[in-house]
């Protein structure tokens, strides 16, 4: 797998990773969704530069100006519903690609800390030959990204895989290099130290889902 840490190098994703995490802003819902939005954006801007581009004449008022675009049409997916404000961030930016969205939770079998990721709720276009961009803010042990990648993969093949996290856990990293194949792209704002006994990151930000729109039952 081919991982990308866009947050090595200073700049402005800083300052609104930072805000996410805060405690004293994060409590504010919308500016939370912005600044999730905000970090897609510079995803979407920082993946752009490795997909493949073709040749394109485009005729200005002017003139022919010579240029290139994306070759491949793409798709984003959204894991529901932390995903949403993410998604509007990868939209911004490729505001000509077609949108899939896909549920999955833990489902916790006697309210403990086990559990399983049931998806359920799937609404795609195809993607065959396509580039599949598969955002989720918070990859914790990588389960829920490797039930949805399955279950979108059964039959379509898409030209690339790309997944986009804001936080990463060390565990959920390993774990979609074990289970994904090796020519799938990660993309990771911040890289945390690690999960707790109950398989949240740490330091992490809380709930995302639920900072972006509201607590659920």
């Amino acid at each position: 797998m081919h991982i990308h840490y866009i947050s090595e190098q200073n700049s402005i994703l800083n300052h609104f990773l930072a805000q996410i995490r805060d405690v004293s802003i994060q409590k504010d819902s919308m500016r939370f969704r912005k600044n999730i939005e905000r970090i897609g954006e510079i995803m979407a801007y920082e993946l752009s530069k490795t997909l493949e581009y073709k040749a394109i004449d485009v005729q200005t008022p002017l003139g022919i100006k010579h240029t290139t675009t994306v070759a491949e049409p793409v798709v984003l997916c959204s894991i529901l519903r932390a995903g949403l404000a993410l998604h509007t961030g990868f939209m911004n930016f490729f505001d000509d690609a077609e949108n899939g969205f896909v549920s999955a939770y833990r489902h916790h079998y006697d309210n403990d800390d086990k559990f399983e990721i049931l998806v359920e709720y799937q609404a795609a276009p195809s993607f065959e030959g396509k580039n599949l961009i598969l955002i989720d803010p918070m990859l914790a042990t990588g389960q829920s990204i490797v039930a949805v990648l399955h279950k979108l993969h059964l039959e379509q093949k898409p030209k690339e895989i790309h997944i986009a996290v804001v936080i990463a856990a060390p565990e959920g990293i390993a774990y979609l290099e074990e289970n994904l194949p090796k020519n799938c792209h990660l993309w990771v704002a911040a890289l945390d130290d690690k999960l707790n006994e109950k398989n949240y990151i740490i330091p992490g930000l809380g709930d995302a889902g639920d900072l972006a729109y509201g607590s659920k039952l």
